[in-house]
């Protein structure tokens, strides 16, 4: 199989759309085009909401006849207009075949009673989305509230309003192990350093909690001047291993949880399996189509001007594969999603917090 090395001046150059096709479509054909489907999209709503955390596809199978469908892509909203952190309230949508939005004018699926929408968000098949909040009066550590998690069905309904001071502290980033009829609902707390598993019913009616668990702890957590909160943030499921793979921001390092799904008490953070000078405060953690895992630099810990906004893809026994820039400033990855098949074409999608956007991106086979 062929291998083609971009190099990183190029990535920053023509940003992370074109890089991404560059680096993961080497070889085409004749035939085949040369430009990348991708589509790239304002974040921020009428009532003016700022800096997009979590980014989740709505999946192949999700009941029609609601506000949102399969092939969607949402974006939670951590900010405020005034870009006061953990005031935001809406759940944005982007509707792969309609237009792209311009600032102001992207459409609100979901406007939240509760504020500060992390990136702790994803979508049950059965018809329902998950999003966390961990919420401030005035953008500072010292105003978190206690935080949820927070089930809304199809039509922008919020149904439940989950809150627990132990399972549910600060809920920062999610991932869900879903089989219909009832899923497993990781969620890290960035306030008190753990990762808990939700097991969960669910029908075409509704959703109910089961059982809560700690399944790991000791993840370090702490107040920071420009991200509020650093802790355990991005989290990567796989079901063939039944393995939980944890970024966690401040020890600027990848662990990984075996027996996530039966694990019954935490005893530590994981087996560490990535801890490389790449990192730059791991955010959200995917695996992309090709098994690889991806996890977004947020530059809170070791920051270098040379290598801002980066996405890291590494292989899950911990060897760097390579990188390559969101923006050219610092601070601007955070949330992605990505999926084995391709949604309208789509199987990747990325958040902007310096400009505020969304780019969602097919990644042909390497």
């Amino acid at each position: 199989m062929q291998t083609v090395h971009a190099s990183r001046s190029l990535c920053s150059t023509v940003g992370i759309a074109a890089c991404v096709a560059l680096l993961a479509a080497p070889g085409l054909a004749a035939d085949e085009p040369f430009l990348p489907l991708l589509i790239n999209s304002s974040t921020i709503p009428a009532n003016g909401d700022l800096n997009p955390y979590g980014v989740a596809f709505v999946p192949h199978g999700f009941p029609s006849g609601g506000t949102i469908a399969a092939g969607d892509v949402l974006v939670s909203n951590f900010n405020n207009s005034a870009n006061i952190q953990g005031t935001g309230t809406t759940l944005v949508q982007l509707h792969l075949q309609g237009p792209v939005a311009p600032p102001g004018s992207a459409v609100a699926f979901f406007t939240s009673p509760l504020s500060g929408l992390s990136t702790a968000l994803g979508v049950l098949r059965q018809g329902f989305v998950l999003v966390g909040s961990v919420p401030t009066t005035d953008g500072t550590f010292g105003t978190i509230g206690p935080g949820a998690l927070q089930v809304i069905d199809r039509h922008g309904v919020v149904i439940h309003s989950w809150m627990d001071p132990v399972f549910l502290d600060g809920p920062w980033d999610l991932a869900i192990d879903d089989h219909d009829s009832e899923a497993h609902v990781f969620v890290s707390n960035v306030l008190n350093g753990t990762v808990s598993r939700l097991d969960i019913t669910v029908t075409s009616g509704g959703v109910t909690l089961q059982k809560k668990t700690t399944i790991a702890t000791g993840y370090t957590h702490v107040p920071n001047a420009a991200a509020v909160v650093l802790g355990p943030t991005g989290l990567a499921f796989d079901a063939g291993t039944d393995t939980l793979y944890v970024a966690s921001t401040a020890d600027n390092a990848i662990y990984a949880i075996n027996d996530a799904n039966h694990r019954s008490a935490a005893a530590d953070k994981g087996a560490l399996i990535f801890s490389d000078p790449h990192l730059r405060g791991p955010l959200a953690l995917r695996f992309a189509p090709n098994g690889d895992l991806l996890t977004a630099n947020g530059d809170a810990v070791d920051a270098d001007v040379l290598h801002p906004s980066e996405i890291v893809e590494f292989t899950r026994w911990g060897t760097f594969v390579r990188e390559y820039d969101v923006d050219s400033s610092q601070g601007g990855a955070f949330g992605i999603d990505a999926v084995l098949e391709g949604h309208n074409g789509f199987n990747f999608a990325a958040v902007d917090d310096v400009t505020n956007t969304l780019s969602v991106i097919h990644l042909p086979e390497r």
